[in-house]
């Protein structure tokens, strides 16, 4: 979670982490680090009245059908003087299924996995917080987050194992967002994201999920991954991976554009994939 202080003339930058061996990292990057734990409330107490716009990126538990962490947030936050803003990175998974339609912020969200579930009690929480108090609360919903310098960050390790994708008829509409332009939508929407209002963030690219196997593969020189049918992908694929591939929706990114005022420095997945890495990496 980051938490900025804006002081006149400047920004500074706090960031919330329960690892004390961050700190050091944290403070190289000009970060101000404070040790709590979104899962001990004791260790929250401070935030209050800390900070004058909140970035609220952390996932909800693993388990159950709720969000405490969120929970446990909003009430330090409350302890004192709320903030001017808050932004919060929900998944575009609280959609669910759509069958490959367009998708656009007016649509209900059906979520229909505990993963996504917990993500709309999260949002349920973030609106409740905006109508309850002056801050101006608004939701980032996200697809899948990629880039060359991340962890697992792009399907060339799954390439390389061979792992199938599902053949044309099963497959479905994948969204993708490049992780720099996350990190600027994330920015923008501290500053102008509008109360109550969801934003769909994601890139312009328009790509079932094995049509995005298959450019990687062409971007790295690698064999196109073997193509297999719904009913045999049980057996071959994993699990994390096959949530994924029971839905289907492509993302309206108009309201990123129009409201945040956001240029995509990776509108498509190509254009990502083929950026070069950090100086360092």
């Amino acid at each position: 979670m980051r938490l900025v202080q804006a002081l006149p003339g400047t920004v500074r930058v706090l960031a919330l982490t329960s690892s004390r061996d961050r700190i050091d990292e944290f403070r190289a990057l000009g970060v101000t680090p404070l040790l709590g734990n979104l899962d001990d409330p004791a260790s929250l107490r401070r935030l209050g009245g800390l900070a004058q716009r909140v970035l609220h990126l952390a996932p909800p538990p693993s388990a159950g059908w709720s969000d405490s962490r969120t929970r446990h947030l909003f009430r330090s936050l409350r302890l004192r003087r709320a903030p001017q803003a808050l932004v919060y990175g929900s998944t575009s998974g609280v959609y669910g299924d759509c069958q490959g339609e367009w998708v656009d912020e007016t649509r209900a969200a059906n979520a229909q996995t505990p993963r996504a579930l917990r993500r709309v009690d999260a949002e349920t929480q973030v609106r409740l917080l905006g109508r309850s108090t002056a801050t101006r609360a608004s939701i980032l919903r996200i697809p899948g987050i990629y880039a060359c310098d991340r962890a697992d960050g792009t399907p060339r390790q799954r390439l390389e194992k061979g792992t199938p994708v599902l053949q044309d008829k099963d497959d479905v509409y994948t969204n993708h967002i490049h992780a720099d332009d996350l990190a600027r939508a994330c920015a923008a929407a501290l500053w102008r994201g509008k109360a109550q209002r969801i934003v769909n963030t994601n890139d312009d690219s328009c790509l079932k999920m094995g049509d995005y196997f298959d450019l990687a593969a062409d971007l790295y020189g690698l064999p196109h991954p073997r193509r297999v049918a719904r009913s045999t992908a049980h057996g071959e694929l994993p699990l994390v991976l096959l949530s994924f591939m029971s839905e289907s929706r492509r993302m309206d990114n108009t309201r990123m554009k129009r409201e945040l005022r956001l240029i995509l420095r990776y509108p498509t997945v190509r254009t990502g994939l083929l950026a070069p890495l950090p100086l360092g990496v």
